[in-house]
């Protein structure tokens, strides 16, 4: 189903996809699509696929809690960007992600591998499934939720996940995404190595 799903939205985004990228090369240096390994299924480290919405090299910018930084004023993020974040659609290549059969429509986000190594035992329950695009964690406020709380409702979807509470998920994002919800917090901030 992920294939089929995925490699039908490819397509019919497709426009959308090729507007997108050439927005983003026309309006900042650097590639359309950024690249960054995070940790799917069994803890196998996999390269994410996102447009790219901030200035190339930005510097990688962590929360208190090791979570990746984002704000609606953060001076790293392009204007083509800003709009990209708001609307989710950064997330669009991600699609590619699943058609390679590294991630799932609905699943827990990805961690970085770093952020892994900082999981309790119970959390590496995280790791038994392929990582989603959308997920239990993201219906229930995404980013205003704290790192706890987030793996939290990740193992128990984990626990419990059946086909129904997948389209459960995917039509509660929906809206969300629309109305723009939990795309940004605000927290305390400190500056890890590498870029985003």
């Amino acid at each position: 189903m992920d294939v089929l799903v995925s490699g039908l939205l490819l397509i019919i985004a497709a426009p959308l996809l090729a507007l997108i990228a050439i927005a983003i090369r026309l309006t900042s240096k650097g590639p359309a699509l950024f690249r960054q390994m995070r940790a799917g299924k069994d803890g196998a480290c996999f390269s994410i696929l996102k447009f790219r919405t901030m200035m190339q090299n930005a510097p990688d910018l962590r929360n208190a809690d090791n979570s990746t930084f984002n704000s609606n004023n953060d001076p790293r993020v392009t204007k083509i960007g800003q709009v990209l974040r708001k609307t989710s659609c950064d997330e669009l290549p991600q699609l590619i992600n699943v058609l390679r059969g590294e991630m799932s429509i609905v699943g827990p986000r990805p961690d970085l591998p770093d952020q892994v190594s900082t999981y309790r035992i119970e959390d590496r329950q995280r790791l038994l499934v392929k990582p989603g695009i959308t997920g239990w964690a993201q219906i229930h406020g995404r980013n205003n939720l704290s790192v706890e709380r987030r793996r939290e409702l990740d193992i128990e979807y984990v626990r419990k996940h059946t086909l129904r509470m997948d389209m459960r998920i995917i039509l509660h994002t929906i809206p969300m995404v629309l109305l723009g919800q939990g795309v940004y917090i605000e927290r305390s901030v400190k500056r890890s190595g590498g870029s985003v």
